[in-house]
């Protein structure tokens, strides 16, 4: 881990890209692992755009219990120490898989969310804007939320398979991965398309790339350092940082 620590402070760009691996330590399950979402709940319904269409109440009635429930969630050490790592001019960006907030909520400030985001939601009919908070006042009265003007039904600024990925936040992953001479996955399994592209990007320019999960990756070979413990990996780093 001190072979990671001397690459971090070494590094002129380094840039982070979290999976849902980080959130299980503050309580939010991940989507592929032994408890994760996907053996819970049908993974071709809850984030599929055409599903949703047809039945938004599948998506509203589950995600109560990892998306409408994030006030009473908390950053933890990793999500702590990325912030941390911003702010000592360690870490340029935080690319994140995650519709958690948490690395907001921990103070992280460049943080680019290439799956979408929960603050905000908008009405599929007439484009009218709500927060985070409004929906979740609507979803105490009801099952599915509905526009205040027009009826319409309220869908999150989340991108669901189906969907084209908000093209600005991609196009700033991109441009941030392929600055990079120093990428660090943590927590993502790299299934994903297109998000488990970025990493080649920054080994494209020169940059070093290091994994952090407890599960195999299909660019495992591709690395500089693996890691399998995010938990004993962060408690290094933020007490080998907050050290200096």
């Amino acid at each position: 881990m001190k072979r990671l620590a001397d690459l971090i402070e070494s590094s002129d760009n380094t840039v982070f890209l979290s999976g849902a691996g980080i959130s299980t330590f503050s309580g939010i399950p991940d989507f592929r692992g032994s408890n994760g979402i996907y053996t819970k709940y049908d993974a071709n319904r809850i984030f599929d755009l055409d599903y949703f269409l047809k039945d938004p109440s599948y998506f509203y009635t589950h995600a109560r219990d990892f998306i409408y429930d994030l006030d009473s969630k908390e950053p933890n050490l990793i999500h702590d120490t990325l912030a941390f790592l911003e702010k000592q001019g360690y870490v340029k960006a935080v690319i994140t898989q995650n519709i958690d907030l948490l690395h907001q909520k921990a103070g992280s400030d460049n943080v680019i969310e290439v799956h979408g985001s929960p603050s905000f939601h908008s009405c599929l009919s007439c484009d009218r804007q709500y927060t985070y908070k409004d929906v979740v006042d609507m979803l105490k009265e009801e099952e599915v939320p509905h526009c205040s003007e027009c009826g319409g039904l309220i869908k999150p600024e989340i991108t669901f398979f189906g969907e084209v990925l908000d093209q600005n936040a991609f196009d700033r992953a991109m441009d941030a991965s392929s600055k990079a001479d120093l990428f660090v996955v943590i927590g993502s399994s790299l299934v994903v398309q297109p998000a488990a592209t970025l990493p080649m990007l920054s080994l494209k320019t020169g940059g070093k790339f290091v994994i952090v999960n407890n599960m195999p990756t299909p660019l495992d070979g591709y690395a500089h350092l693996k890691y399998e413990e995010l938990g004993e990996v962060f408690e290094y780093l933020s007490s080998y940082f907050r050290e200096r």
